[in-house]
Formats: C-alpha cells, structure tokens, sequence
C-alpha cells in the first residue's frame, strides 16, 4: 500500500463499512443471553454463526492495521462473548440449582469426610466430659451452661417441671409452660445455629477456634443430658433433642468440618502456596456452608413444629432417625456422574 492510500483506511471508514454486522451482532447476543435461544427465529439463528465470523474478521483486520485501542477492546469484548454464548456450553438456572443439590453439594460433603469424623468426635468428647462431671457432681452444670439457656432445667429442677419442659406431663398443656417452651426452642436453635456459623468463619485461624467451639457445644448437650438422665427422664430428654438433632447436629459437624478444611489448608498448604490452598478449601467448604444453612432451615421446621406438635417419644426418634437415614445416603450413596 502507498504512503498515499493510507489516510483513506481509517477508523471512520472501517466503522463505517462493518459497523451494521456488529450492532446486528450484539443484539442477537443480547436477545440471546435474556430469553435464550427459543426467542431467535430461524432466520436469526442461521444469521448468528456468519455474524460472529464477520465480527472476527473484523477483529482479525482491526489487529493488522493497529486501528485506535477503544475500538479494537470492544471487537475483543463483542468476540469473546459471542464464543460463550454460540459455542460454550450453557446452563439454565435450573439446571445449576439441580446440579448443585444432586452433584456439587454432595460431593463436598464427602470431599470433608475426615474433617467431618474429626469434629462429630469432638463434640461427642465434648457431651461426654460434660456428662460424666455433671453426673457425679451436679454442681459442675452451673458451669457448663448459662442461665439463659437453661431455663430452670438445672439439677434443682422437680421431675414435673422437666417432663413440662419436654412435651410431656400435665404442666406441658399450660399457656406459661408452653410459651416458655417455645422460647427455649427458638434460642436453644439460634444459639447452635450462631455457634455453627461462627465454627466456619474462625476456621482460617488454624482450625483452633473451630474446634473449641464445637466442643463447647457438645459441653452444654452434655450437661443438659445428664440433668434428665439424673431424673430418669434421658429416653424422654433425647427424643425431643432427637427429632431435629440429628440433622442440627449433623449441620453444626459440617460447619466444623468446612472450618477445619481451611484451617488444615493454611497450616498444611502442600506443595501449593497458603493462598492458593486456602483457596480451593474456601471454594470446598462455601459448599459446604451452603448446605449447612438450608439444613439448619430443616432443624428449625422440626424443631419450631414437629417437636412441639409430636409428643410421642417412639415417633420422635423415629423421625429424628429417618433424617438421619436421609442426610447420609443424600451425601455418601456414589451417584453415576460422580464416577463418569
């Protein structure tokens, strides 16, 4: 080309010349991306692959000639999102929700398996300690759990009052009764509910405060349990914990477990940088997290309305155990996908 002809290629004319194929370009895409691809007509959708062509040849030219950087950034950008959207794969948001609670939360579940053993040992060491130190010296419950929670289920507490406290007994038909054991429901859950999140957001200092909380908690079901155990009333006590502890329970486990992956991935990175370790636990445990909410949502219901409707023992712990039963084949039984 001639010193002569160069002016008369210039961004003006260029634009001129193929700036219609990409405004055409990038409405398709638009239309594309809001109502997918049942909303294009058939002439559109053969006009889309020649589209995209055209914008890459432009793309191809404007490179060549090193036309202005504002131009050549938005043939770029017009590219790039017509390759996703013509040639990637696209999922709809169904179709994300359904993998996530088919495939990616179960598989993160189970990708924490010994985070999971590690912390449901430790509150159960937890509940043990309380229990065994509570049931030798009834004073040590005065220690364990606050007055708050409590709720005058302490040692000095008559036998009436604590089956009242449960469900049962001819006190657990009163107003005053009853209302106290709605409010003991509502912040016996919002207590393990904070004390669950709280495990996973302090899991970045090592796993250290996250393993003490977990045991704290298993320290006041332990000291709670040994009060009833005490008064004969431990098969009564644990059917109402029953009904919605296993999955409480299970959820504040993983809470631990999704707090101790990170805490293990800062202290133990491997061969990969801290900040990259920590990360790709962070991306496992938000998982994790997730799932953790929507079943202490499940805890609430059982516990806000199938503890406090069903009185019967046998069928509390008949429901708590088919939760149970849900929650480890829902995580643990191998899906197809998971081996392709």
């Amino acid at each position: 080309m001639s010193a002569a002809e160069l002016p008369s290629f210039s961004t003006s004319r260029f634009r001129d010349e193929r700036e219609a194929d990409w405004i055409a370009f990038d409405l398709l895409l638009t239309k594309l991306e809001k109502r997918g691809a049942k909303a294009l007509t058939s002439e559109e959708l053969l006009e889309l692959p020649i589209l995209y062509r055209a914008t890459l040849s432009s793309l191809s030219i404007a490179r060549a000639t090193s036309l202005d950087k504002a131009l050549l950034d938005h043939l770029e950008a017009l590219s790039i999102r017509g390759y996703f959207l013509v040639y990637g794969v696209r999922e709809t948001r169904w179709s994300r929700t359904r993998r996530f609670f088919l495939y990616d939360w179960p598989a993160a579940v189970r990708a924490v398996w010994k985070e999971t053993a590690i912390i449901a040992l430790i509150i159960a060491l937890g509940a043990l300690t309380s229990w065994s130190l509570v049931a030798h010296n009834p004073e040590w419950y005065f220690n364990f759990v606050p007055e708050g929670l409590s709720g005058g289920r302490d040692p000095r507490a008559s036998v009436e009052f604590l089956q009242s406290t449960i469900g049962h007994g001819k006190a657990a038909a009163g107003g005053e009764e009853e209302s106290a054991l709605h409010m003991f429901a509502a912040f016996l859950f919002t207590h393990n509910s904070g004390v669950s999140i709280m495990s996973f957001a302090l899991g970045f200092a090592f796993g250290v405060p996250t393993m003490m909380l977990e045991y704290y908690q298993g320290i006041s079901l332990g000291a709670m349990l040994a009060v009833f155990t005490g008064k004969g009333l431990g098969v009564d006590f644990g059917g109402w914990l029953f009904i919605h502890g296993t999955t409480e329970l299970f959820a504040a486990a993983l809470s631990g477990a999704a707090g101790l992956r990170i805490g293990t991935a800062v202290v133990f990175p491997g061969a990969r940088g801290r900040l990259e370790a920590a990360s790709d636990a962070g991306r496992t445990a938000g998982k994790v997290m997730v799932g953790v909410i929507l079943m202490l949502l499940v805890a609430g219901l059982l516990e806000g309305f199938g503890r406090q409707l069903i009185t019967d023992t046998l069928f509390r712990y008949g429901i708590g155990t088919l939760m149970l039963l849900f929650w480890l084949a829902y995580y643990y039984v191998p899906r197809r996908e998971d081996v392709a």
